[in-house]
């Protein structure tokens, strides 16, 4: 009723009012008031319609259904989301160090002096590479006795023992013997000292040999010059096999109780997780910090970790409890800014559903809010979430 209706019925029941008396004024107002409130009843019936449509509709967009192809395509993969042991986590900081079991130091064994630098720091080296090339007067000692009982005893043997006495058969072989094992002492390897008796050249006995990589890795250190003297058990290089370090992580006595070996860790550092396994315990507190040291094997094959690395560490600890896990790619951010994941009520047909986040562990998520057993998309959520949006949908909260 508009307002000038309105103002004509005022008009009208203001006359009856006059002319007929009361009976007939709360006849009016009753009749008014009764239409009244018929109209704010369809009113609001009509609403009522309107907000259900409104709410079907709202409820119907949130699914979105994908065909075989597009699974195929986008990698998507649904599985049911069941029940799982997971084992608490114990944080605590750490420090990338070297694993001294995969390192060697590369040392003169007698008084010798740098002649040449065959690698660098930094280099990646192999087994038997020469490091570099030293000259030593014991060496070079070494050498020509080692000549003299090489073609003294090539000299015995071929005249026999039915010739030479067998004392001095027997010296000739125990002086050659001597003097082969004494350049090896000294530094030289067997090929070289085989090569250098095939040659039999007195010139050659210049105390020069070299000194070769004993394992494969990278030179962490090369402290020294050329033509320097350098006594024996001095370091000229430290070699380090880096696809394997250690995290030494600092534990509180109460923590540690919790860690046993073989314990699973996940390293962070910069960004990047790295999983890792618990090798070994110290027995002894750390004076300074009070706490015991837990060191953690981490597989380190692109080399982005290096010794002195502070990093934070998670270990799994020996208590556990049943949760729902599903991967972190399979929770995704709403518009509302809550977490969900696209569950799968009919074959390829899927809705997100809103869940509660508990924790993250590694790569795995610890959920609540859904059943066991509910199918849900724990790869390719993002592709799903993205053809809802295309649909011009959001992912809301209910």
């Amino acid at each position: 009723m508009n307002a000038s209706n309105m103002k004509r019925c005022l008009i009208t029941v203001t006359l009856l009012i006059v002319l007929m008396g009361a009976p007939t004024f709360i006849y009016a107002k009753v009749y008014l008031d009764v239409g009244t409130e018929k109209h704010a009843v369809e009113h609001n019936n009509h609403e009522d319609h309107e907000d259900h449509e409104d709410h079907e509709d709202h409820e119907g967009e949130q699914l979105v259904k994908l065909s075989d192809q597009q699974l195929k395509i986008a990698g998507i993969v649904v599985e049911d989301v069941d029940l799982r042991t997971i084992h608490e986590e114990i944080t605590a900081p750490g420090e990338i160090v070297q694993n001294v079991y995969k390192t060697t130091s590369i040392t003169p064994r007698v008084p010798a002096q740098v002649v040449e630098r065959h690698a660098r720091l930094g280099d990646l080296v192999k087994v038997g590479q020469p490091l570099v090339t030293l000259t030593s007067v014991e060496m070079a000692n070494a050498q020509a006795d080692m000549l003299v009982s090489a073609r003294e005893w090539s000299r015995v043997k071929n005249l026999g023992k039915k010739i030479v006495s067998a004392k001095r058969y027997s010296q000739a072989q125990v002086n050659y013997q001597q003097a082969k094992s004494r350049v090896l002492t000294y530094g030289m390897t067997a090929k070289q000292r085989d090569l250098f008796i095939k040659g039999s050249n007195a010139s050659d006995a210049n105390g020069q040999f070299q000194l070769l990589a004993s394992q494969s890795g990278t030179i962490l250190s090369d402290q020294f010059i050329v033509g320097e003297l350098i006594k024996p058990g001095e370091k000229l290089f430290t070699i380090s096999d880096e696809s394997v370090l250690w995290v030494e992580a600092k534990l509180t006595h109460i923590d540690a109780q919790l860690v046993k070996l073989g314990s699973l860790a996940s390293i962070r550092s910069d960004g990047r997780d790295y999983a890792g396994i618990v090798v070994q315990a110290h027995h002894a507190l750390d004076e300074g910090t009070r706490t015991l040291g837990v060191r953690i094997e981490v597989s380190n094959p692109d080399h982005y970790l290096h010794p002195g690395l502070f990093v934070e560490v998670k270990i799994s600890s020996i208590n556990s409890s049943q949760a729902l896990v599903v991967p972190v790619s399979a929770v995704l951010r709403s518009s509302d800014g809550g977490w969900v994941v696209f569950v799968e009520h009919e074959k390829n047909e899927f809705e997100p559903v809103e869940i509660g986040l508990v924790k993250t562990v590694g790569n795995l998520a610890i959920i609540e809010g859904l059943k066991p057993h509910t199918r849900v998309v724990i790869k390719g959520a993002f592709f799903v979430q993205s053809e809802l949006a295309k649909a011009g949908f959001e992912v809301h909260n209910h």
